[in-house]
């Protein structure tokens, strides 16, 4: 299970995830303004990747959790603002280290038997158990964290392993399954024994993905009613990994939403498609410093950032329309206004490059690569392709700046599963281009300090002192107090090149003949509205 550890966002983006909104941002009248609500249909979302296990507390994938929420709901969701509201708790209260729900009644699983309080404190213990190495340990709930249920009472009261400042948002994130799954985690994987507004009907791998409404579901977040007008009856996911095909399909009208990166972008403006948007990290580095890499040696990571012309990267990955760079958190509604990457990360300086290439004992070979001892500087890059036709040159360009130098880099394209098996699994990698998706700067901690996969999720074995100090200090105090601290711990990791974050993308989801909201950097199922 390993193996489907990876999001931000990552992103789908995406990173895992991104936003600029929750809502729709238009310029303009979209179709469904002359169009009529209907019942009965099909919803047919178009996703980038296959998103593998569905176990929603083994995996962050962007794509299998933006797909779990369809199936599972949690606790309780956050509005557009950010704002808590009832989901399946109906009550609720946090501090930084406890919190207390109480669940809605009624609520049953997909195979029609009652969610207990003692289901749901089962799923955050088993998050909370360091033995179960979940990927969402310090993510949606801090390792440690203990649930106690009462299934009479209906309540479920929490004790946080470690100060927590946004522990109620970090559990808005944590998607709830019932007691059959949480006996038998094979049916997890599948979509199955969930909480939420669809069950799964059928699952051909990388092709399609078949849901269907639960007519019994009348407790969706918020104000949801289930006798609205335009809910489909059954939501179809389908993997189309090229976003010239998945535009051609939105125009067509099979297909009803997909997120677009890229010139296709100009063709569905001009059409007038709905679109929500979202701001997602597209260019982002991390580089491996795991002992005997070359990334472990922070001369070099300088270096190798020198190298790259990252301006001029960015407007190719963004076709020129990034979005500020301000911080690790690009998912509105950011909680920290903060700027922790200005004046953090080195410029472009091909001669500063090169002297600290030659500083570190790296001479230029017989070929224009460099050798030390024998052993030539070769390293490996991997990207996500999910992320869009931009993402392939992006990379070459990086890979050609690197070159100028000395340094023989070898680019990967893998799909999502394919990136978290490299960077969660084999560790065959140097430099990674895959961005975190992130709603909440706490979400950042385990993936850059910690435990180092298999035993944790610091994939590019970071060890930053000030960082962590900083990050202890932010965490006890509640919400947006801590946010100096959250953004001084960042720059920490910037001033260090343990990340290099120099491109946000706004991406669109599009609509045709559908709209919906995109909240926290996810499709949210119940407020899809279907249109003739």
């Amino acid at each position: 299970m390993k193996t489907a550890r990876l999001t931000a966002a990552m992103a789908g983006v995406v990173a895992l995830t991104v936003s600029a909104c929750g809502g729709s941002a238009q310029s303009g009248t979209d179709r469904t303004a002359n169009q009529k609500l209907v019942d009965g249909k099909t919803f047919t979302y178009a996703i980038p990747t296959d998103p593998g296990t569905l176990d929603p507390a083994i995996t962050v994938l962007s794509v299998a959790r933006n797909l779990d929420g369809f199936l599972y709901d949690s606790l309780i969701n956050l509005d557009s603002k950010g704002q808590p509201e009832a989901a399946l708790a109906e009550k609720w209260e946090a501090t930084t280290t406890t919190a207390s729900f109480t669940l809605r009644k009624g609520i049953t699983c997909a195979d029609g038997s009652p969610l207990t309080a003692s289901d749901v404190a089962a799923n955050i213990n088993y998050v909370g158990d360091p033995a179960n190495k979940s990927p969402l340990a310090g993510v949606t709930v801090t390792t440690g964290t203990k649930a106690v249920g009462d299934t009479a009472a209906g309540t479920v009261k929490i004790t946080s392993g470690s100060p927590d400042a946004f522990l109620l948002r970090n559990l808005s994130g944590l998607p709830i399954v019932c007691a059959k799954g949480l006996a038998d985690r094979k049916t997890l994987a599948k979509g199955e024994n969930g909480t939420g507004m669809f069950t799964m009907s059928e699952i051909v791998p990388n092709d399609h993905y078949t849901l269907t409404r639960r007519k019994d579901y009348t407790w969706g977040a918020g104000q949801f009613d289930s006798k609205q007008k335009g809910l489909p009856d059954k939501v179809t996911i389908r993997v189309i990994p090229n976003m010239t095909t998945s535009s051609n399909l939105l125009l067509s009208g099979e297909v009803n939403a997909a997120s677009i990166n890229g010139q296709d972008q100009q063709r569905l403006r001009a059409q007038r498609l709905f679109h929500s948007d979202m701001v997602a990290p597209l260019g982002e580095l991390f580089f491996n410093q795991a002992p005997g890499r070359v990334g472990a040696d922070q001369a070099m990571r300088r270096a190798l950032v020198q190298a790259v012309d990252l301006p001029q990267v960015a407007k190719v990955l963004t076709r020129d329309g990034s979005a500020p760079v301000k911080g690790m958190v690009t998912i509105e509604p950011r909680p920290c206004d903060g700027d922790s990457v200005t004046g953090k990360i080195p410029g472009f300086d091909v001669a500063a490059a090169k002297a600290a290439l030659d500083a570190a004992g790296w001479k230029p070979g017989p070929d224009g690569i460099r050798v030390k001892d024998g052993k030539r500087l070769a390293l490996t890059a991997v990207y996500g392709t999910q992320v869009g036709p931009t993402m392939a040159p992006g990379a070459e360009l990086m890979q050609q700046g690197w070159k100028n130098v000395g340094v023989d880099v070898t680019l990967k394209g893998l799909d999502s599963p394919g990136i978290s098996q490299a960077l969660f699994a084999t560790g065959e990698w140097d430099i990674s281009m895959a961005p975190l998706g992130l709603t909440l700067p706490s979400q950042l901690v385990p993936f850059v300090s910690g435990g180092q996969p298999p035993q944790g999720t610091n994939f590019a074995h970071i060890k930053n002192p000030q960082y962590e100090a900083l990050v202890a200090k932010a965490a006890s105090q509640a919400g947006e107090a801590g946010c100096a601290d959250w953004t001084a711990a960042e720059s920490a990791l910037f001033e260090k090149q343990d990340v290099v974050q120099f491109a946000n993308s706004v991406v669109p989801t599009y609509g045709n003949n559908a709209k919906f909201e995109i909240v926290n950097g996810y499709l949210k199922p119940t407020t899809i509205r279907m249109y003739a």
